[in-house]
C-alpha cells in the first residue's frame, strides 16, 4: 500500500506542477521518474508517450497509468492516474466557480498570455530531449525528419498516421538489417 500511495502522490505532484498538457510534463516525469527514483528509463517514457499519442484520452494521463501499471499493477495504474487527474479536478472545479468574474479583466489575460508562452518553451525543451534520446542514428534521424516535414507540412494528416508509418518502417528497417547480418556471417 506503502508503494501505491507514494506513485499517487508522486503523480499528484506532477499534475499540479505541470501546466500545458502532457509533453510539458515532460521534464518533470524524466527528472521525477528515470533520474529521480529510476522507475522507467527515458526511452520506455518516449514509448508511452508514442503509445499514449495513439490511444483515446489525454496523453499525461495516458503516460501515468502505463507508468504505475508497471510499477505495481492494475492498483498502480489506478494510483498513478488518480494522482495526476486529483490536482486539475480541484484547480479547474475552483476556476469555474470564478473564472467567469476575472474573464474580462486585463491582468488575467497577460497572465494567460504569459503562461502560454512559457508553455512553448516546456514544450521545446521536451522535444529537444526526446530528440537527443530518440534520434540514435541515420535511419532514426531520416525517420524522425519525415515524419516532422509530414505533420507540419501536410494539412488533415493525423498524427496518429505518421506514428504507425514510422513503427512499420522500424520493423521493416529491423528485419533488412537483420537479414543482412545473417547473410554477412
Amino acid at each position: 500500500m506503502k508503494e501505491l500511495l507514494t506513485l499517487y502522490g508522486l503523480f499528484f505532484k506532477i499534475g499540479i506542477t505541470t501546466f500545458g498538457g502532457g509533453y510539458a510534463m515532460l521534464p518533470m516525469l524524466e527528472r521525477e521518474l528515470v533520474t529521480n527514483r529510476k522507475y522507467v528509463t527515458m526511452e520506455e517514457i518516449m514509448d508511452y508517450f508514442a503509445i499514449g499519442q495513439c490511444t483515446p484520452g489525454i496523453i499525461a494521463v495516458n503516460t501515468a497509468t502505463f507508468i504505475g501499471y508497471k510499477r505495481k499493477g492494475v492498483l498502480g495504474g489506478i494510483f498513478a492516474t488518480l494522482g495526476v487527474i486529483t490536482p486539475s479536478l480541484i484547480i479547474i472545479t475552483l476556476l469555474a466557480s470564478i473564472l467567469s468574474f476575472f474573464a474580462g479583466n486585463e491582468v488575467v489575460k497577460h497572465a494567460f498570455a504569459g503562461i502560454s508562452v512559457a508553455v512553448c518553451a516546456l514544450i521545446v525543451q521536451a522535444v529537444l530531449k526526446l530528440s537527443k534520446s530518440g534520434i540514435k542514428d541515420i535511419f532514426t534521424g531520416i525517420v524522425a525528419l519525415v515524419s516532422f516535414i509530414l505533420v507540419f507540412f501536410v494539412e488533415g494528416l493525423s498524427p496518429i498516421i505518421v506514428i504507425i508509418a514510422s513503427a512499420i518502417a522500424g520493423v521493416v528497417f529491423k528485419a533488412i538489417s537483420a537479414k543482412k547480418e545473417k547473410e554477412d556471417k
